[in-house]
Order: structure tokens, then C-alpha cells, then sequence
């Protein structure tokens, strides 16, 4: 099983993540309104998977990316955001995440994803 930390300012995308995991791969250990809440709870929690938003207050997700990268290298994100533009994507992916979602996403999307991400490590 792996560990799971969802970081969204919108408590709608949240609560939709939090439904839609599979709840036999993943445990959710920590919930985040933004990118500076994010890296608190990151140190405590030590989650393997983090979905990320983008836009979001205090710190957005670019920077959270770079920074939870920073502390665990191994750490795989998922990018959950309504940002299509090409460029922001290669960004967050150049600075550590592993994987990118468009929002809006059905559950079936979000658990593919989320299994996609982690396919090659073992439980």
C-alpha cells in the first residue's frame, strides 16, 4: 500500500480525490489547501505519492513540486490541474513530478493515473 498526500486549494477537488483513490493501493496520510501547508505536512507524513495542484495561494504547486522534491527524490507527484499550456507541464515534470492530469478528470482517470504512476514499484 502505498501513502498518499492530496494537495488542492479547491475542497471540491479534494473530497473528489480522497473518494476516487482505490482504497487497496493507497492510504491518504495528509490533506493540503496549499503549497506551504503542503511541505509541512510532507515532513510529518512522508507520503510516497502526492497529487498536486498548481494554482494555489501562499506557495503554488511549481514551487511545492521543487521543494518535496528536494527533501525525497523518490517521492512521485502527480500534477492534478486545469493548466493545459504545454510549458507549465514540462516545468513541473523538469522539477520532480512524475506524471500530469487534466482537470476535470472522472474517477476512473484519477485511479489509472494514480496506478500508471506507481506500476513500477513494488508494495
Amino acid at each position: 500500500m502505498f501513502s498518499l498526500m492530496i494537495v488542492d486549494d479547491s475542497n471540491i477537488i479534494r473530497s473528489k480525490i480522497h473518494r476516487a483513490h482505490d482504497r487497496q493501493r493507497f492510504n491518504v496520510v495528509a490533506v493540503a489547501k496549499d503549497g506551504a501547508e503542503a511541505v509541512r505536512l510532507f515532513q510529518d507524513s512522508q507520503p510516497q505519492v502526492v497529487t498536486m495542484d498548481l494554482t494555489m495561494p501562499n506557495m503554488d504547486g511549481i514551487a511545492c513540486i521543487e521543494t518535496l522534491a528536494g527533501l525525497n527524490p523518490e517521492v512521485l507527484i502527480l500534477v492534478v490541474s486545469a493548466l493545459s499550456d504545454q510549458a507549465t507541464g514540462i516545468e513541473a515534470l523538469e522539477k520532480g513530478a512524475s506524471g500530469f492530469l487534466l482537470k476535470p478528470f472522472s474517477e476512473e482517470q484519477l485511479r489509472e493515473a494514480l496506478d500508471e504512476l506507481t506500476e513500477h514499484l513494488d508494495d
